[in-house]
C-alpha cells in the first residue's frame, strides 16, 4: 500500500492531520468490543461486588467515558470531536471466565468517532485490569475491534 492511500499522509509522505473542513456534519456512530479474560475467583469478585476498591464495572464504564473524550489528546493526528452520547455496557461472562465490552459512541461532526470508541473500550478493560491486578496478574485484554460505524461520506460499515 502506498502512502497516497493512507489519508493520514501527504503527497510526499509527511504524517498530518486531515483536513475535514469541508466534509458535511452528518450524525456519526462507532461501535466497538472488547474482552478481558480472567480467573473464575476473579469474576466472581468483580460480580458479588466485593471489591476492597468498590464497583468494579461501574468505575470502568466511567473511566471509559473519560477517554473517549480524550482521544484528540492521546493520538496525535486525530480531531477533537463533541461527542453527544457514549453507552459502555459491561457484561460478564461466567462461562468464558470474561467480561465483555460493547460500546458505542455518537457524534454530529466532521469525522467519524471510531477512534473514541475504540479508546472507551481499550481503557474500561484496562481499568478492570488495573483494580483487579492485585489478585489476578494473568488477566487478558483481547478481541478489540470496530463492529460497525455509521455516517460521512462513507456511509455505513458493519463487521462481516
Amino acid at each position: 500500500m502506498s502512502n497516497s492511500a493512507l489519508s493520514h499522509f501527504n503527497s510526499a509522505g509527511e504524517a498530518h492531520m486531515v483536513d475535514v473542513g469541508d466534509k458535511a456534519v452528518t450524525q456519526r456512530a462507532a461501535i466497538c468490543e472488547g474482552f478481558i479474560e480472567m480467573l473464575p475467583d476473579t469474576l466472581a469478585l468483580i460480580m458479588a461486588g466485593n471489591h476492597k476498591k468498590g464497583d468494579v464495572l461501574g468505575i470502568a464504564r466511567i473511566a471509559g467515558i473519560m477517554a473517549s473524550k480524550k482521544t484528540a489528546d492521546l493520538i496525535p493526528l486525530c480531531h477533537p470531536l463533541p461527542i453527544t452520547h457514549v453507552d459502555i455496557q459491561l457484561q460478564p461472562q461466567p462461562e468464558a471466565n470474561r467480561v465483555h465490552c460493547l460500546t458505542t459512541v455518537k457524534t454530529n461532526g466532521q469525522t467519524g468517532v471510531e477512534m473514541e470508541a475504540l479508546m472507551a473500550t481499550q481503557i474500561a478493560l484496562l481499568t478492570i485490569y488495573d483494580m483487579c491486578k492485585a489478585v489476578d496478574r494473568g488477566m487478558v485484554i483481547q478481541g478489540v475491534r470496530l463492529l460497525e460505524k455509521s455516517g460521512g461520506k462513507s456511509g455505513h460499515w458493519r463487521l462481516g
